[in-house]
């Protein structure tokens, strides 16, 4: 959710910061601008909808300077506009932001009362004129920034330029990512190693509360309280063909094929011919894995969908309690923590503001440890965590998001087998679900066979309005993400249900008009899953059933459709089954003619609450 560029180069940068742009675009935003510190002035171009849009304006009236920042927002305070579009200037100041500050209201009063006049409706100006008027009272850029965010109640991420200091560009971070890039005579600021990867690949992650002072030559990293402090400088493993769509139309169709290859790397060098490999999770596992006696998985979103399927392995393999819950419920109510409980977080990108927030949260909770489920190396949930394991899925651009989700319920599995072994799981059980894990690469492969069918299954949908999805058992999360992927990318008011409730009230909704999806292995739950869908044929609802061929299935469907998924076993087919539902929602939407990669009002990281 939005995104910062910066720059301090010997060169023009208003090209550079343009390409950091929209190498963000993923992210989701609703206009974007950059400003340049020209002599002795800052010049900005801003515009409402897509980078292309400003960076025409910017072509028509190029900005000289070699010192900028630029920004794609997404609307928090006051409406997509170009008055509300970042940089934001305040006599001597720019600055872009990502984040929201909390106390945005009574700062913004006490400036007015002091004659300030604001020309937006942003939270992210009032820190532009604070900082100018510490700036007047006589403070250089990086104090008036410190002095600045310690008044601060939120999160944010800033960067910031002033045409006093030319050459100059001050950062800081606290509840949202910032990082820095190192050249050869230029240095940068990005809220994402994608925005940089086309100039540097060496890499310094901020830390919470840090601020930062870069020039062409130089970066130093101070403390709030204003001490120099060293981090690590990273070398990105990103590079610039990753996040290229290539052969695709899309980057989600790219990244739905994408999946034998990511989950493969995720299993890889942790699972072998005799089960789950040890410390997969960190060297200090064991003790903590040993001492577990149930879970709390919090996450948001889909990878909330991946908890909720961890929920049922965890539970039937390993005989733990789990309970799973979105982020931004649980950091508002007091839950009762058990003894010996592991903190579990999911997340894609590791910086989900509910989700960090809980993971801060759960340490006053007293629970045994933390354990977090990412794809982001160098994010602050990973560095946070006590335990940690990476996904590999690679850069995930398209917003709704499809190998995070797989690779996610990659690693889910791991853990329940891990648990599974320690708490006492049937030794040839244990080896045939792991398996079955190994074979998941494969059987995805599979499922991606199914595109032809789906796409002609697809031109179905396309006048649809409203659809409901139906599974049962571990397949009912995997109802919930098909829905909320059909929503999130072809606009289409979806729903899903555990397939017994449709009984107790959503039935009322079946008529010929409306499409009923249901998930359908193999599996104790499959004949009380066809009386739910009897239910539905009885009222004249259109079948779509993904099943994997047992026996009284051939028919189920009736005026509808069956599509057969080869499932390779109950234990992965909850992965399996997500592919084809992926398919759908993706090539309903292509038809629909919305925007795939970047469906309208969402973002891909939500670093705001």
């Amino acid at each position: 959710m939005c995104g910062i560029v910066a720059a301090a180069a010997q060169r023009d940068v208003a090209p550079l910061l343009i390409a950091g742009l929209k190498a963000l675009e993923y992210r989701g935003y609703d206009s974007s601008g950059v400003a340049v510190l020209g002599p002795g002035e800052i010049r900005r171009v801003r515009a409402k909808g897509k980078v292309r849009e400003m960076e025409a304006l910017y072509l028509a009236d190029p900005l000289p300077g070699g010192t900028g920042i630029a920004h794609t927002r997404w609307a928090t305070h006051g409406v997509p506009s170009e008055a509300n579009a970042h940089p934001h200037v305040a006599g001597r100041v720019a600055i872009v932001h990502n984040g929201i500050i909390e106390n945005y209201v009574s700062l913004r009063a006490e400036l007015q009362a002091g004659g300030h006049v604001f020309t937006s409706e942003t939270d992210t100006e009032v820190m532009a004129a604070l900082i100018d008027r510490r700036m007047n009272q006589g403070m250089g850029l990086r104090e008036a920034v410190l002095v600045t965010v310690r008044e601060l109640e939120g999160a944010y991420a800033i960067a910031v330029i002033s045409h006093d200091e030319p050459g100059r560009v001050v950062g800081a971070r606290r509840g949202a990512p910032l990082l820095v890039g190192l050249g050869i005579g230029e240095n940068f600021l990005g809220s994402d190693a994608q925005a940089l990867i086309q100039v540097t690949n060496k890499m310094v992650y901020l830390d919470e509360g840090d601020v930062v002072e870069i020039s062409r030559e130089s970066m130093q990293i101070y403390t709030l309280d204003g001490h120099p402090v060293e981090r690590a400088v990273h070398e990105s493993e990103l590079s610039t063909d990753a996040v290229e769509r290539g052969e695709y139309r899309h980057y989600m169709q790219k990244e739905i094929f994408e999946q034998p290859r990511a989950v493969a790397d995720t299993l890889e060098a942790r699972i072998g011919p005799h089960g789950v490999l040890p410390n997969i999770f960190g060297i200090d596992s064991d003790a903590l894995l040993q001492r577990t006696r149930g879970l709390h998985i919090i996450a948001c979103g889909t990878s909330y969908h991946a908890g909720l399927v961890a929920k049922y392995w965890i539970e039937e393999y390993a005989r733990l309690p789990v309970s799973v819950e979105v982020a931004s419920e649980y950091r508002y109510r007091e839950a009762v923590v058990p003894a010996d409980t592991l903190f579990v977080a999911i997340s894609q990108s590791g910086e989900t503001a509910d989700t960090l927030a809980a993971l801060r949260e759960s340490r006053r909770r007293g629970y045994l440890g933390t354990l977090v489920i990412c794809n982001s190396p160098e994010s602050s949930l990973v560095r946070e965590a006590d335990m940690k394991l990476m996904t590999r899925a690679g850069p995930e651009i398209g917003v709704a998001s499809t190998k995070a989700f797989t690779t996610q319920l990659a690693g889910l599995a791991l853990l329940a087998l891990e648990l599974a072994r320690r708490n006492g799981l049937d030794p040839e059980r244990y080896a045939v679900l792991c398996a079955e894990l190994q074979h998941l690469p494969r059987a995805i492969e599979s499922a991606l066979k199914l595109e032809p069918a789906i796409i002609e299954l697809s031109a179905e949908f396309i006048h649809r309005q409203h659809a409901l999805f139906l599974g049962r058992g571990a397949q009912y999360p995997v109802a919930l993400e098909g829905a909320l992927k059909l929503k999130e990318i072809s606009y289409i008011h979806a729903e899903a249900y555990a397939a017994g409730e449709l009984k107790h009230g959503p039935l009322a909704l079946v008529d010929e008009d409306m499409p009923v999806v249901a998930v359908a292995p193999n599996g104790p739950l499959l004949d009380k899953l066809k009386s739910n869908l009897q239910e539905v044929r009885a009222r004249g609802g259109r079948l779509i059933v993904f099943a994997d061929g047992a026996a009284g299935m051939d028919d189920m469907a009736g005026h509808g459709v069956m599509l057969r998924v080869e499932s390779g076993g109950s234990f992965i087919a909850p992965a399996v089954f997500t592919v084809p539902l992926q398919l759908l929602a993706y090539h309903v939407a292509v038809l629909r003619g919305t925007d795939v990669d970047q469906p309208r009002n969402l973002a891909k990281s939500v670093t705001v609450e």
